[in-house]
């Protein structure tokens, strides 16, 4: 496939680079991955996305795309030829960004607050409201992909909201580490606990999800900088 100059601007350790990767992965797309380091910002992440100055941000023919999900329809969009990333019928493709949009609004948030909070009555509230949310997105599981057990959101295949959320399932597994919790069981999210066995497994997903020990000191290490800076 002829893929054009393409490239990814990110970081291994970012859920939304991950969005990125694994939309090219699924199109079989050949892309240079430019790893970001942030001390300072890059150049290139700066002329390439000048107003939010985040990654990832796709250079694709030296025109670049930023926000993750964004890409991800670039990507579905552009490149045809492979499997399809987004549902085809307009209230499923409706429905799919619904609940993406609940992930990157309510849902992530609360899972990246646990570490932030300052007393165990703001960490335990913090672990209920990512429960919760996980018991709603069981919900949307079982109606996204007609009760068919093991399978993703969209059908057979990963799709849209698989990877809006699956990104996270690394983070996930980070912070049950570090409190002692279980997220995904076999009790209240079944059929979450067979999708996320599924989606790290597939060969668009295995080679970019981070092994857990290595995400959590990554963690550490930017719990320590968030320590260690001045206050705001």
């Amino acid at each position: 496939m002829a893929d054009g100059d393409v490239k990814l601007v990110g970081a291994w350790p970012s859920p939304f680079v991950m969005r990125a990767r694994i939309a090219l992965n699924i199109k079989t797309i050949t892309y240079e991955f430019l790893q970001e380091t942030f001390a300072p910002k890059s150049q290139l992440l700066l002329q390439s996305n000048p107003v939010y100055k985040k990654i990832p941000v796709l250079i694709h023919a030296d025109k670049p795309i930023c926000e993750s999900l964004i890409i991800v329809q670039y990507v579905d969009e552009i490149w045809t030829s492979g499997p399809s990333i987004l549902p085809s019928d307009p209230y499923d493709r409706a429905i799919a960004r619904f609940w993406a949009v609940y992930i990157d609004d309510k849902w992530f948030p609360a899972l990246s607050g646990i570490q932030k909070a300052e007393s165990e009555e703001a960490k335990a509230a913090g672990i209920e409201q990512v429960k919760d949310g996980l018991v709603l997105l069981e919900e949307a599981f079982q109606k996204c992909n007609k009760g068919k057990k093991g399978s993703f959101f969209g059908g057979e295949r990963i799709g849209y909201l698989d990877i809006a959320f699956g990104c996270f399932l690394g983070w996930l597994k980070v912070t049950e580490k570090f409190n002692g919790v279980k997220f995904l069981d076999e009790t209240k999210t079944p059929g979450l606990v067979g999708w996320a066995e599924k989606f790290c497994s597939d060969p668009a997903v295995k080679d970019v999800m981070p092994e857990t020990e290595k995400l959590a000191e990554f963690a550490k290490i930017l719990h320590a900088r968030s320590k260690a800076a001045p206050p705001s």
